[in-house]
């Protein structure tokens, strides 16, 4: 560029040798061995060179070289220090169009001056200023969608997390009932050596008939879990399956009954029946394997807009007869709160009770 002429100059009388304007323009290419990791370093090393051009006559090649160092510098270094170098620019620029209106006497000529001083400063440093806010926003967008991607990863387990115990519950409720009346009834069986022929009967009823059932819920629940089954999905159980329920739960020192109270609505929710029958299903079982000898009471009453549900059972003074895991009452529990309502159960005047209130109108925002 020098060898061209591509350099102006302030006069006839003052135009220095090609061999001098060397040395600012080595000089600017010396800084830009630290235009990424030192820019700052650069910018203050290149800006005496820049200015020695300049004094000699401004050359496109300098003026190139400076203008990519404050680029560097507004976009490497702090957001500060572009605001602080485009607000330097912009009022350098307006002294170097005065100076060169001024040195020169003639208004194009500051004009002229001012337009080339502030593409060759002012334009570098917004040109990096308008970079930075690019990268600024895409890193922005970069870690929102890592965030979204780790929220979506923790509602993803979240779900799983929701869909197992809900799978461990429904478990748990058909296979404990179900097995649990088995095991005494088939126990008893074997224990008495002198049966008769109708309590032998009676309990290989209770046998067979909570054989049948657990088997029909098992089936249920694989229907449930199967995607994409063409069959209907069986029926989920309901209340008025109570009766039935009750009056197979019975221990040879145990009887149960049900008494239902209120007007039921014309159509209760499904997962309000569901988790009423689950909650006096377990209630059942947990009295055929913990209580004394007497007689389990359910209560079933509709009012208020709730189902309240209380099973009551003697305190047993012997021991479990069957081993337990504990997961019941958490089962229980869980399905009252995920349905809005109110879950107790505890020993109260002498006897066992399990009290659980399920709304009707869980589902409704307040």
């Amino acid at each position: 560029m020098i060898a061209v002429h591509g350099y102006s100059t302030w006069g006839a009388s003052w135009d220095p040798s090609p061999w001098w304007r060397l040395v600012p323009l080595v000089g600017l290419c010396s800084t830009m061995l630290l235009r990424r990791t030192a820019p700052l370093t650069s910018l203050a090393l290149a800006t005496p060179f820049n200015f020695a051009d300049v004094a000699m006559g401004p050359g496109f090649a300098t003026a190139v070289i400076y203008g990519d160092t404050l680029y560097a510098a507004s976009l490497y270094g702090r957001r500060r220090t572009a605001e602080w170098l485009l607000g330097t620019a912009i009022g350098g620029t307006l002294l170097a169009g005065a100076g060169a209106g001024i040195a020169l006497r003639e208004v194009p000529a500051g004009v002229l001056g001012a337009a080339v001083a502030g593409v060759t400063w002012v334009a570098p440093v917004l040109t990096a200023m308008a970079v930075r806010e690019h990268r600024s926003r895409a890193e922005a967008e970069r870690q929102r969608a890592e965030q979204v991607a780790r929220l979506a990863e923790m509602d993803r387990r979240a779900a799983v997390g929701g869909e197992r115990a809900r799978m461990a519950r429904e478990l748990h409720d058909v296979i404990a009932n179900h097995l649990s009346a088995v095991a005494l009834h088939s126990s008893a069986v074997l224990k008495v050596r002198d049966l008769d022929r109708e309590g032998l009967d009676r309990a290989m009823e209770v046998i067979r008939e909570n054989s049948v059932q657990g088997l029909a819920e098992m089936r249920r629940m694989i229907g449930l879990l199967r995607d994409g089954g063409d069959e209907d999905p069986p029926a989920v159980p309901r209340l008025a399956g109570l009766e039935r329920l009750v009056a197979h739960t019975a221990r040879s020192d145990l009887s149960a009954g049900l008494e239902v109270r209120g007007e039921p609505p014309p159509e209760l929710p499904a997962a309000v029946e569901l988790a009423a029958y689950r909650i006096v299903q377990e209630s059942l079982t947990n009295a055929l394997k913990h209580a004394g000898p007497g007689r389990a009471e359910v209560r079933v009453e509709h009012a208020g807009g709730r189902v309240v549900i209380d099973v009551l059972s003697p305190l047993g003074r012997d021991g479990a007869r069957l081993p337990g895991t504990g997961s019941g009452l958490i089962g229980m529990r869980e399905r009252a709160a995920m349905l809005s309502g109110e879950f107790a159960a505890g020993p109260e005047d002498g006897r066992w009770r399990v009290h659980a209130e399920l709304p009707l109108d869980f589902g409704r925002t307040p």
